[in-house]
């Protein structure tokens, strides 16, 4: 079963970045390889029940276990210790994460208060991370059984060479960025 986004890459996408940056091959048109959602829980070293929360909103919202992250090391500023639990992260490819972006794009984006888009900026290698403040944007989430809002951050992971190729990716997907890029 193919997602109208998979789809719409190959029929539309594909065709479309060929023609703008000059690919010989389909080869080198970009394509989006993951989206890595990640949830930091800093009072996790307070309370443990928050990360079993954050793990069932995760799975609900993707649709795909979320598994805990725990630290690499002993930070006694934080009153953390090494391997303790502090947050939570997913990592979706092939039809889940079509799926996932078109919910996104969608659904979640145009439900945030005052919405006027997102910031166009890459990471340097044509990836992008996206910042959400509350996890109650997303229609999965019952806001009566909310404990705690807690943000998150989505990586578009793509395999773009340049920012401008990636950025061009994700406006073709139908990513809202603000404007034009600078």
């Amino acid at each position: 079963m193919e997602t109208t986004l998979s789809k719409d890459y190959k029929e539309r996408i594909v065709p479309a970045l060929t023609k703008e940056f000059g690919y010989t091959t389909v080869m080198q048109v970009p394509c989006l390889e993951k989206i890595v959602i990640n949830q930091g829980i800093g009072e996790a070293t307070q309370d443990k029940k928050l990360i079993d929360i954050a793990i069932n909103e995760l799975t609900a919202i993707t649709g795909q276990k979320a598994v805990a992250t725990l630290s690499r090391k002993d930070i006694s500023n934080f009153k953390v210790r090494k391997k303790m639990p502090i947050g939570v992260r997913v990592t979706l490819r092939r039809e889940r994460m079509y799926e996932f972006l078109e919910r996104l794009i969608r659904v979640a984006l145009p439900r945030i208060r005052d919405f006027k888009g997102i910031e166009g900026k890459l990471d340097g290698r044509g990836n992008y991370t996206l910042g959400i403040t509350e996890q109650i944007i997303f229609p999965e989430i019952n806001i009566d059984n909310i404990n705690k809002l807690m943000g998150m951050n989505i990586t578009f992971v793509t395999s773009a060479k340049t920012d401008e190729e990636g950025y061009a990716l994700l406006k073709q997907f139908g990513l809202p960025f603000k404007n034009e890029k600078k």
